[in-house]
């Protein structure tokens, strides 16, 4: 195979590693899962015999080409994920199980993706470089966590799977990769917010790290009066930053925020 490093390509050829993450799937016998970037198709080819259906999206035209004529059974659809629809690919009620090996250069954006469709989705297993899983998973209070955890955490229940060295991935990357999975469960109506508004205030009280969330805020248009005294009623300290405080307290400051209007 000729690999394509603009793709961020890093094949998985580890079978035990292949096993793992089909398995980690659950019992798909009646489900359609959609693959990401199925590559050569190492766990395409342990899906196929598992799944009622299986769908995979393949950027790489001589690829998606070579999946074609090896699985037939497989439906390839040659797109880049950010650009498909994943609603469009549920049949009935039953919704998609994903799995994929996620190019690192784009694992944020391919996240988002996931969570815009998270009402289509039961579950994902997805690999990313081990940095940006430990960010997905990190708790508040801890060097890690930031927009991308909260966000990760607001649509999902999150669980680390396995982490594999560099060996596994032929040509080997420079860095771990980790297995996340990701069932989702969206906490929006349980914090009272709505995504629309509740997401860009993260986006703002995230903006920059070294700034308390206060500064944050007020760069984000509230007067610093307002801004005291949400801080006060939702208990959260004068000094805080945003990575210091968790989901709960941060939808209770957005209220908090939102009932000055």
């Amino acid at each position: 195979m000729k690999r394509k490093p603009k793709l961020g390509q890093n094949f998985l050829v580890d079978p035990a590693a292949c096993l793992a993450i089909a398995d980690a799937l659950g019992n798909v016998s009646h489900h359609t899962v959609v693959e990401i970037g199925p590559g050569a198709g190492a766990i395409t080819q342990i899906l196929v015999r598992r799944a009622r259906r299986l769908v995979a999206i393949e950027l790489d035209h001589g690829l998606a080409s070579r999946l074609r004529a090896e699985f037939p059974a497989v439906e390839v659809v040659e797109a880049d994920i950010l650009a498909v629809d994943l609603s469009a690919l549920r049949t009935g009620e039953e919704k998609l199980r994903v799995v994929g090996n996620l190019p690192y250069y784009i694992t944020s954006p391919i996240l988002l993706h996931l969570f815009e469709y998270s009402s289509s989705i039961e579950a994902a297993v997805v690999m990313m470089q081990r940095e940006v899983a430990d960010r997905v998973i990190a708790a508040p209070g801890s060097r890690d966590y930031g927009l991308l955890s909260a966000t990760a955490q607001l649509y999902a229940g999150i669980e680390r799977i396995l982490t594999l060295p560099p060996g596994a991935f032929m040509p080997p990357p420079e860095v771990h990769s980790t297995v996340l999975r990701l069932t989702m469960r969206s906490r929006f109506a349980d914090l009272g917010v709505q995504p629309e508004s509740f997401l860009p205030f993260l986006r703002h009280s995230f903006a920059q790290k070294r700034k308390t969330l206060g500064k944050n805020l007020r760069a984000a248009g509230f007067s610093a009066v307002r801004i005291a005294d949400a801080l006060r009623e939702s208990e959260i300290p004068t000094a805080a930053r945003a990575e210091e405080v968790d989901l709960s307290r941060m939808a209770a400051l957005w209220t908090a925020l939102r009932n000055e209007d």
